[in-house]
């Protein structure tokens, strides 16, 4: 099959292609994750609709809706990929959250993150512990 076009690959090809193509800015990004989760895992996440793909074309962000008792937050779980196309990105995520009824923005990732995003507060540092270091 011979492509002109991206317009012409079905819903399942352009996710294929646009996963390939973003798969080691996802794994980057899960290296700073504790090992929680495999690449393969988030791929499933996301095709089982309990995560979202947002596919740049230098970088890579995964999203999940984290439906609390009080409110609806749009939490950004990995990024990975060019610094400023991330920036950019996160406020494009901001809108469409906003849109289908999010309360808000949260983001997972390094303490790093809180010098690039001034709008956003810090509410939390995730500690881990793993049990097979004792």
């Amino acid at each position: 099959m011979t492509l002109t076009s991206p317009t012409l690959l079905s819903a399942d090809d352009r996710f294929g292609h646009d996963w390939d193509r973003c798969k080691r800015y996802i794994e980057d990004a899960l290296e700073y994750a504790g090992g929680s989760h495999s690449i393969d895992d988030v791929r499933d996440f996301v095709l089982a609709g309990k995560a979202q793909f947002h596919p740049l074309p230098i970088s890579c962000i995964i999203t999940e809706i984290v439906d609390y008792p009080q409110k609806s937050m749009c939490r950004i779980w990995l990024a990975g990929g060019n610094l400023e196309e991330l920036m950019q990105a996160e406020k494009s995520i901001a809108h469409w959250a906003k849109s289908i009824g999010c309360d808000g923005m949260e983001i997972v990732g390094r303490k790093g993150w809180s010098r690039q995003l001034k709008d956003y507060r810090e509410s939390a540092v995730v500690l881990m512990k793993d049990f097979e270091n004792e």
